[in-house]
Formats: structure tokens, C-alpha cells, sequence
């Protein structure tokens, strides 16, 4: 089984956003991770920014 690489990204918001970020994970049952990763693919997608999918980096994977 392959390891999954991930990156660390640390960033500064406004307690009320870091709030708004909170309440839409839970009320999606997501991380905050989760759903800041989410935000950011779908923003990309958009905006014709290609961002593969996990499982296309790491083939060998099966978990992802």
C-alpha cells in the first residue's frame, strides 16, 4: 500500500471566517480540512484550474 503525501498549509483568517468555515463543514459532515480542500477544487474547477484527482498522483493508492 502506497503512503499518501500530503502538504501542509498554514494560513490566518478572521475569527469570524474561521468560524463560517466551521459551521459549513459540520453542517455538510466534513473537517475543516475538508472542506476548505473542497472550496479550493471547486473554486479551480471554475476557473479552469486543473487540480487532479488523488488517485491520479498516487495510482498505486487504493484508497483514494
Amino acid at each position: 500500500m502506497s503512503k499518501t503525501k500530503i502538504s501542509t498549509l498554514n494560513l490566518r483568517v478572521q475569527p469570524a471566517i474561521k468560524e463560517a468555515v466551521r459551521e459549513a463543514a459540520a453542517r455538510e459532515h466534513r473537517s475543516v480540512a475538508n472542506m476548505i480542500e473542497m472550496l479550493i477544487r471547486r473554486h479551480c474547477e471554475k476557473a479552469g484550474i486543473a487540480v487532479p484527482e488523488q488517485n491520479e498522483l498516487f495510482p498505486g493508492n487504493q484508497n483514494g
